[in-house]
């Protein structure tokens, strides 16, 4: 690969930052047009057809006719349109049209039945609440043989807030969906009808405090599938028939132009906060056009506690003020204000570093929603703790601050058998390993054996064309790709990596457009390893943050300052 001259990075740095900038809205927030999501349409129009058949007649058809318009070849359905076809999208779409539209859609059906079969079935995800999923959408569409067999969920757990938390954690409201939908499906004992019909108020309670706290919209994380979820067991429950009415009302106002429904409506914090931390660290922290984001990064901070998972206030969601609070957006964003003119003397970068330190696992960690969870797709998440570290450092924090050192030990003790670490939110393994090497070598771990072996990881797996993808010969993309550059230029290690941050970053110069900046890949895990989508915000904001530091670093070793590169 042809070296890349600093006037070259210069050059895609600007056009970038100005592609970047271009997706800004008035009230400094980053927009994207999200995908078209299988999940959330398929779960839609399967509790619209429950909740409001008359009403929504029309959107019901819509959506039925996208989801027929967006079956693949082969007779499946990838997580959003566009992507290959994955068992859980494949069988959840199936078993909606079979609801909903099964004369219309009766070849569909049957080649959806097909794909199931060739995918190996539901028996097939690891995940045991997803494969549940799975099995009680086919059992309702009464396909009981791609179904298997359909446990009951203990909806009792919901009695104990302490024990919920743990271990259903952020899923409380669609475990409740899921749980609720059962009263006609499975047969109870005399016994389990009085523990069920005890913890159903409890239940119901859940949903309510969620309702109550997100403002009466029916939004439940501003997420058409969970929220559909939840409008599918009240309306074959009965129960809860206001908050059901407002479920109904926000999805019929969420239905896109083409009948779909997105996979998440609202990720205005997630974008908002990755894209400032990529133009600070590409040099527009003074930028004026960065003031209105900074206040919006300000006013969105949450000021009251989010009961059902039990957290405090004073973090950030990925939606707005009155989303769920999240670590992951959290750190992002505090990263973000650290790099500010301003930070020095900014009471809410200090009252949200405070935040994260107090969401500390008891174990280092740090996990999304609930402190030493027990649910896998909540935490402890390495990433996530990296992304933490990060945030403590560059908002002041010394590297012998207590929960900096806690999280550095966490980590160190935690790599995957071939020195990888897992991202619970990003595609495996890049990703994950590349944010826990630059993490660790800024706090000072830069030599230490257990990242230096993550480093060889990153060097090894770089493809030919000095990309990166997840690690297993997959294509490079501009996500994973930015991602190692920024882990490898903190670790630092002589001329080999020298040669692999180089090839790196001479082929995100030239994989970016002269206009439209960067072209994203579905890396963003929607369901862990069985749905992805693209965010472009992410993928443009990574790269810029990767090429500005790269463009930071080569400057520092030129003026001849230690450190120019590794701590």
């Amino acid at each position: 690969m042809k070296a890349v001259s600093d006037a070259d990075v210069v050059k895609v740095i600007e056009s970038g930052a100005e592609a970047l900038f271009a997706r800004q809205r008035d009230n400094g927030v980053f927009g994207d047009d999200p995908p078209a999501s299988v999940l959330g349409t398929a779960g839609t129009v399967a509790a619209l057809h429950a909740a409001d058949p008359d009403g929504s007649a029309d959107l019901v058809a819509a959506g039925t006719a996208w989801l027929r318009d967006n079956q693949l070849p082969d007779g499946g359905w990838g997580g959003v349109a566009g992507a290959p076809s994955e068992i859980v999208p494949t069988s959840i779409a199936t078993a909606a049209l079979a609801m909903t539209a099964p004369e219309a859609s009766a070849e569909a059906i049957e080649a959806g039945r097909a794909r199931i079969t060739a995918l190996g079935g539901v028996d097939t995800v690891t995940d045991r609440a997803v494969t549940l999923m799975c099995r009680q959408f086919l059992t309702m569409a009464g396909m009981t043989e791609e179904a298997g067999p359909l446990r009951r969920l203990p909806l009792e757990i919901v009695a104990v807030d302490r024990v919920r938390r743990r271990l259903v954690s952020f899923r409380t409201t669609p475990f409740v969906g899921l749980a609720l939908m059962q009263a006609d499906l499975l047969p109870a004992s005399r016994l389990r009808r009085y523990t069920l019909a005890r913890a159903r108020p409890a239940a119901l309670r859940l949903v309510r405090s969620v309702y109550d706290h997100e403002g009466k919209t029916g939004a439940l994380s501003e997420d058409p599938w969970p929220a559909a979820l939840v409008l599918l067991g009240l309306a074959r429950s009965g129960e809860a028939p206001d908050i059901a009415e407002a479920i109904t009302g926000w999805l019929r106002r969420a239905v896109r132009p083409d009948g779909a429904w997105d996979a998440v409506t609202n990720l205005d914090l997630t974008r908002t906060g990755y894209a400032a931390t990529g133009l600070i660290a590409a040099g527009y922290a003074a930028d004026p056009r960065l003031g209105p984001t900074r206040d919006f990064l300000h006013a969105t901070r949450k000021t009251e506690s989010f009961e059902i998972l039990d957290v405090p206030p004073g973090g950030w969601s990925f939606s707005n003020q009155r989303g769920w609070p999240v670590t992951l957006e959290s750190a992002e964003i505090v990263a973000a204000l650290a790099g500010f003119p301003d930070a020095g003397t900014d009471p809410v970068l200090r009252g949200g570093a405070e935040w994260l330190i107090g969401r500390q696992d008891s174990r280092g960690s740090w996990s999304l929603w609930v402190r030493d969870t027990k649910l896998a797709n909540d935490g402890p998440c390495p990433a996530i703790t990296s992304q933490a570290i990060t945030a403590l450092h560059e908002s002041g924090h010394a590297d012998e601050h207590p929960a900096i050192v806690a999280a550095a030990e966490w980590l160190l003790s935690v790599p995957n058998p071939d020195g990888t670490f897992d991202n619970l939110w990003y595609r495996d393994h890049t990703s994950g390993t590349a944010v826990v090497v630059g993490a660790l070598s800024r706090v000072g771990h830069a030599h230490h054996d257990v990242v230096r072996r993550a480093v060889r990881w990153l060097c090894d797996t770089q493809l030919p064309d000095g990309s990166w993808g997840p690690g297993d010969g997959t294509d490079g993309s501009v996500e994973e790709t930015g991602w190692a550059v920024q882990g490898l230029l903190a670790a630092g290690g002589g001329t080999e990596v020298a040669g692999a941050v180089g090839r790196g970053v001479g082929w995100l110069v030239a994989a970016a457009s002269p206009d439209h900046g960067w072209e994203p890949t579905r890396v963003c895990n929607y369901i862990r390893h069985y749905m992805h989508y693209a965010n472009a915000v992410i993928t443009q904001s990574v790269a810029l943050k990767a090429l500005g530091e790269y463009r930071a670093a080569t400057a520092r070793s030129a003026a001849d300052v230690p450190g120019a590169v590794a701590r």
